[in-house]
């Protein structure tokens, strides 16, 4: 037995000595440096990734171009196929057969004409290059420079508008969109019914990403008949035409009527600027021609009803009141007469204007019906100013469709229950706005409407009044952003009335919307919420760099960690604060700190919380952040490093 032991260790031993010595002669790779491994591997990805990308591939007759081989491959020649896809695009992946087909079709040509694809969702400098926003974008290129195909994605018409484009003859179309200069600007636009004119700066990026849609609408909107023309300025050379028309910014668009400016307020992307265009180019006031349109607007209108009565088109007051119209069409509806019959049921006279309520917003604390004579040609701002003092009656109706429009002064009184002007409700309606309007009459100085309780639910909520148990609730929204609640109670004249009243004499507390203040908030960022804005950020003896956030924001993830680093750099800085807010959940109590996206920098300087400076910078990194902060911090120390 231990004999047979001893024979066993011996072998064993023996196996391990073969084996050590294999090993020392042919080391395994996980006994290299891992790093050199490593470094090996990716040095071998790299250069084969490299190599992928610089070589022209095929696939099924359709050449592959990328961000790294497309220049070189396009350099020499004189026209190319261009299609832009997206991997997951539907339209792209229909469109793959046809396009194939093509390939083959101008393969044959002769000379050849190459068509390539690209994959913009990884192509993207080129993406960027060519304008690219959707799939598939098809361009033809003729020696380097882009042209767009607009036509139907048929083989047919692709593959005609491709050989006519590599004639070598062949020259790109004029733009539609004009070029206006001081030696031109007034012929131009002193004859055009309506004209649209963009005063650009040629490196300004915005002027850039609006050249071809601008274009694109201008080549649309000239086969109109009437065509609507469309030009532009180069402000940067026109200099006198910028400072006429107080062009302090690129791009700037205004509408121009028989010489006439008018401000653009409409979209910037092709289609929505034809839309605009085609709409503006209407009268923008309607012919009333029967005593019965005028009835059925005040007793079934939900709206101001705005009138013109003229003698004729001749009136010097009617053009007046189309020229008044122009500059407000996009907020009210116009209307005009020269229907006699019309001016005696209104009780005016000719070159007037008449604003009127519909019947159930009528009451006997206010007129029926508003009137301004015309006939002295007034200035358009007197009419401009006539008709907003009159839009609104004493107590209207708020809706989520006209707030935007109609209720943005301040201080807004808002009652909130079950508004419903339909046969069934309306005395019930009625019976709660009657006691609003005993209220509304005492302050004019103040705007006063009922809302609906579910239209305005998540507003109520709030409030803090959802769960008030009262049929009928009120609030206060104030000029500073703050809101005031009236204390759940039940509601008639009285208590209204006196809520109305502490406001005035400053006696209410707002609402503020806030999440539980931290219980812990020492780290680099403070966290800030409704109820200690005024603490944190409003500090009179301290600068505070506040960032507004929201939780779904994709850049304000991205900026999160850059802004952790922020605040890691400045923690040693006892007179600066890094904040940061979640602005959907909590209310920012001062009005100065506008929240239009996400996420919105402010540094609020001590001293001087009235006027904090925006961060406007594209490049939100942390050289650019301190750079910011160290523009404009008032108590930043120096370390002995800095020194």
């Amino acid at each position: 037995m231990k004999f047979r032991k001893a024979c066993l260790l011996v072998l064993l031993l023996a196996l391990a000595q073969l084996l050590a010595v294999a090993s020392a002669e042919e080391p395994d790779a996980d006994s290299l440096n891992p790093e050199d491994a490593t470094e090996d591997e990716d040095e071998e990805e790299e250069d084969e990734e490299d190599e992928d990308d610089s070589e022209v591939k095929e696939e099924n007759g359709v050449l592959v171009l990328n961000d790294v081989n497309f220049d070189t491959f396009v350099a020499d020649k004189d026209t190319v196929l261009l299609e832009f896809y997206a991997p997951w695009c539907g339209h792209c992946k229909q469109f793959a057969p046809e396009y194939e087909k093509i390939a083959a079709t101008l393969k044959e040509n002769d000379p050849p004409i190459p068509v390539a694809k690209i994959d913009a969702t990884s192509a993207s400098t080129l993406a960027s290059r060519f304008d690219v926003s959707g799939y598939p974008t098809i361009k033809i290129l003729k020696k380097g420079q882009a042209v767009d195909y607009e036509g139907s994605r048929t083989q047919e018409e692709i593959v005609a508008k491709v050989k006519e484009v590599s004639q070598p003859n062949w020259t790109p179309p004029p733009e539609a969109t004009q070029v206006l200069t001081k030696d031109n600007f007034d012929d131009v636009v002193n004859d055009a019914d309506i004209i649209l004119v963009e005063f650009y700066a040629p490196w300004c990026g915005h002027c850039k990403k609006l050249a071809p849609e601008y274009e694109k609408a201008a080549k649309e909107l000239s086969k109109r008949s009437p065509p609507i023309p469309l030009a532009k300025v180069d402000a940067t050379a026109e200099t006198d035409l910028a400072k006429r028309f107080d062009v302090s910014g690129y791009p700037t668009l205004k509408i121009f009527r028989k010489g006439k400016p008018f401000d653009y307020n409409g979209p910037r992307e092709r289609y929505g600027i034809v839309d605009y265009m085609i709409e503006q180019s209407g009268p923008p006031s309607k012919e009333i021609l029967a005593l019965k349109q005028v009835q059925e607007f005040l007793k079934d209108g939900d709206d101001v009803t705005i009138i013109g009565v003229f003698k004729g088109e001749s009136d010097p007051a009617y053009q007046h009141y189309q020229d008044a119209a122009n500059n407000l069409r996009e907020d009210y509806k116009f209307h005009h007469t020269f229907n006699t019959e019309i001016a005696k049921f209104l009780k005016v006279s000719q070159g007037n204007l008449v604003v009127l309520q519909p019947e159930k917003f009528q009451s006997k604390y206010e007129p029926k019906s508003n009137v301004m004579d015309i006939g002295g040609s007034p200035e358009g701002a007197a009419i401009k100013d006539f008709i907003v003092k009159h839009t609104l009656p004493l107590v209207g109706h708020r809706k989520t469709s006209n707030e935007a429009k109609r209720y943005t002064k301040r201080p807004l009184v808002v009652v909130y229950y079950s508004v419903d002007f339909s046969f069934d409700y309306r005395a019930a309606t009625q019976f709660w706005r009657n006691k609003v309007l005993e209220v509304a009459k005492d302050f004019p100085e103040y705007t006063f409407a009922i809302a609906d309780e579910e239209d305005y639910a998540t507003e109520v909520k709030d409030l803090g009044l959802s769960e008030s148990g009262e049929d009928v609730n009120a609030a206060i929204l104030d000029e500073s952003g703050k809101k005031y609640a009236m204390e759940p109670d039940e509601f008639d004249s009285d208590t209204l009335r006196e809520f109305v009243t502490a406001f005035k004499k400053g006696k209410l507390k707002p609402v503020i919307k806030s999440q539980p203040v931290p219980k812990n908030n020492k780290g680099p960022v403070r966290v800030v919420v409704g109820k200690t804005f005024d603490s944190i950020v409003m500090d009179p003896k301290k600068d505070v760099l506040i960032e507004f956030y929201a939780p779904w924001c994709g850049h304000c993830k991205q900026l999160e960690p850059v802004y952790t680093d922020l605040g890691k750099k400045y923690k040693s800085q006892k007179n600066l604060v890094i904040a940061k807010m979640d602005a959907t959940a909590n209310d920012v109590t001062s009005d100065r700190y506008k929240v239009e996206g996400f996420p919105t920098i402010y540094f609020a300087p001590s001293g001087d919380k009235k006027s904090p400076i925006k961060f406007e910078g594209s490049n939100r990194d942390l050289e650019h952040l301190s750079k910011f902060i160290e523009e404009h911090a008032t108590k930043l120390s120096r370390t002995k490093e800095e020194l």
